[in-house]
């Protein structure tokens, strides 16, 4: 039973013909029922992009149940040959297979617009042209300048492509996996790091949002790098350990704000490497921090005159945004992530306690800083999830039987794999953001070089309808200029407040109000076939609908349905694409 295993009983071997024991049995039930269970309760969760409630709505159980039952059963084969040698090899091939499932789904969260925009800055004008206009020409809002930076390097090494950086997040990704493994394998075991990385890939919200131009998943993959190297280097007290480690803490602390507090893992570290006899801790994270710290004063010295500004919006604005805009735990540690997980980083606890283990204390320190500051909002915990990861893992430990554990993480990944197939998949493609990637990727087949782009009001949304023109931007190659004059965009009741309030205040696209004569004009609306304003109406007189683009998923407020006009010789037949 598995409960003998928790006890420390004896493995459970199969009997003489080969059949599963009741440990392996119960296991996989387990993992069946709690599909089941979170569908049925389905209602219960309030994420803001995922939710379960949306993504299976009322639809029958049947395929998802048939899908999880068939993972299942994989699974179950695979854990009687648990990976030793190549593991993580294995797993690092895993996660880019993984993640380039979703390379075909829109960029659905908005503030992606502000990322590309800061990116396109670059590849045009240069490095030291973005440095000087950040926080100018240049939005810097609360975002740190090194991940557009880097963004904009790719751009204009390799070409204006969202393939390029979704290649480059799903290899921060997979390489989030290896590193986990890694800080697992230093800490405790190689099979807990095998299993810690191999969890990462239990977690559907996550998997959804690594080819998305944010800087959520880049910030993952720096401050696993941290971690992994504050580990080291008070391990080995070396200068060249220590050199490394200021790196990483500073490319952490240069990728996002909030990596500032999960940075303080790192006095952790060393709290708990001296408790294990490290050689001189204190010399270690003196230069450590001495090093790390003027490596992001030296970066941020560029940019300084925007710092003073950001300090006032994170601490007025951000900070107590949180209690507003958050989703329950619930959502984000039973849905969004899958529940044996959850449970693996609950058990942790009372592994450490009994084995008086304080190497606990690292990985469990990011996830308990959301658990007390109450950080809600499952966006913001993705750079603590690989912490959560090694806990879930280092806590199946308790359970004996080793063939058991690997079955519990195979499960866990593998229902996973499959709900993230079966519903988180097609609901991203069925979004109205799914209407800019295939009108982008429309405008690209035309002849038209310029394209003229309005974009209508929408009223009881608060986002800024004018954002829709760098996220159609992102998909096509073609020069696109915003024509906004004479349409009223009132802004919303209550934006001081808002999480979109940016959509505002950072909008910058290129404007040409007397537009293009030989232009294709694109008309980014909330509704199918909304009334035109004058202006519009005048632009168009020569025009026809060639092509529109109108999937709806029916949730979100903020719609996305794109109509392609072209110049009416020769006359081009209008096709509706969507449903």
């Amino acid at each position: 039973m598995v409960g003998d295993a928790l006890a420390g009983g004896e493995p459970h071997r199969p009997d003489a013909a080969g059949r599963p024991g009741p440990e392996r049995l119960l296991v996989a039930l387990l993992a069946f029922g709690t599909v089941a269970a979170l569908w049925v309760f389905r209602e219960a969760d309030d994420n803001r992009l995922t939710s379960w409630s949306w993504i299976f709505g009322g639809a029958s159980p049947i395929r998802l149940y048939a899908a999880t039952a068939a993972a299942i059963a994989l699974a179950s084969l695979a854990a009687r040959r648990p990976l030793r040698r190549r593991g993580g090899l294995a797993l690092f091939a895993g996660a880019c297979a993984a993640a380039a499932c979703f390379w075909g789904t829109p960029e659905v969260i908005v503030d992606a617009a502000r990322y590309f925009a800061a990116a396109k800055h670059l590849e045009l004008h240069g490095l030291g042209d973005f440095l000087a206009e950040w926080g100018r020409g240049v939005p810097a809002w609360t975002d740190l300048p090194l991940l557009p930076a880097v963004d904009g390097l790719l751009f204009r090494t390799f070409g204006e492509s969202r393939i390029v950086i979704q290649a480059f997040t799903t290899l921060l990704f997979a390489g989030t996996v290896l590193l986990t493994h890694r800080i697992g394998r230093s800490l405790w075991s190689d099979e807990v790091g095998l299993a810690a990385g191999a969890l990462l890939l239990a977690m559907p919200f996550l998997l959804a949002q690594v080819p998305a131009l944010l800087v959520d998943v880049p910030t993952m993959f720096f401050l696993a790098l941290a971690i992994l190297a504050a580990v080291r280097a008070f391990e080995r007290g070396t200068a060249g350990s220590i050199a490394l480690a200021a790196a990483a803490v500073a490319l952490a602390a240069l990728s996002k704000y909030s990596a500032w507090l999960f940075l303080s893992v790192v006095p952790v570290v060393g709290v708990v490497q001296w408790s294990r006899g490290a050689p001189r801790p204190l010399r270690t994270g003196a230069l450590l921090a001495l090093a790390a710290g003027a490596l992001v004063a030296a970066a941020l010295f560029p940019v300084r005159a925007a710092l003073p500004g950001q300090a006032a919006l994170l601490l007025g604005y951000q900070a107590p945004g949180l209690g507003r805009w958050g989703e329950s735990f619930t959502s984000t540690f039973l849905f969004q992530i899958h529940p044996f997980v959850t449970a693996g980083a609950a058990l942790s606890l009372w592994v450490a306690v009994r084995r008086r283990d304080p190497r606990w204390a690292i990985a469990a320190w990011p996830v308990l800083l959301l658990l007390v500051l109450q950080v809600r909002r499952a966006r913001y915990a993705i750079p603590a999830l690989p912490a959560l990861a090694l806990m879930a893992a280092y806590g199946l430990q308790a359970i004996r039987a080793r063939e058991v554990r690997h079955l519990a993480v195979g499960c866990a990944v593998a229902s996973s794999l499959a709900v993230a197939g079966i519903g988180y998949l097609p609901f991203l493609r069925s979004t109205s953001a799914m209407n800019l990637k295939a009108a982008g990727e429309y405008l690209d087949t035309i002849a038209e070089e310029r394209v003229d782009v309005f974009t209508l009001p929408q009223p009881g949304t608060e986002v800024n309808p004018a954002i829709a023109v760098p996220m159609l931007d992102l998909f096509t190659g073609k020069a696109l200029f915003h024509l906004d004059d004479g349409i009223p965009r009132p802004a919303p009741p209550g934006l001081e407040t808002s999480s979109l309030r940016f959509t505002w205040e950072c909008e910058r696209s290129r404007r040409d109000p007397a537009g293009g004569e030989e232009a294709a004009v694109v008309v980014v609306a909330g509704e199918a076939d909304p009334p035109l304003p004058e202006p519009v109406a005048r632009r168009l007189r020569r025009y026809r609908p060639a092509r529109t683009f109108a999937v709806d998923e029916g949730v979100f407020r903020y719609r996305t349905l794109v109509t392609v006009y072209r110049a009416d010789a020769p006359a081009v037949q209008a096709r509706r694409d969507g449903p």
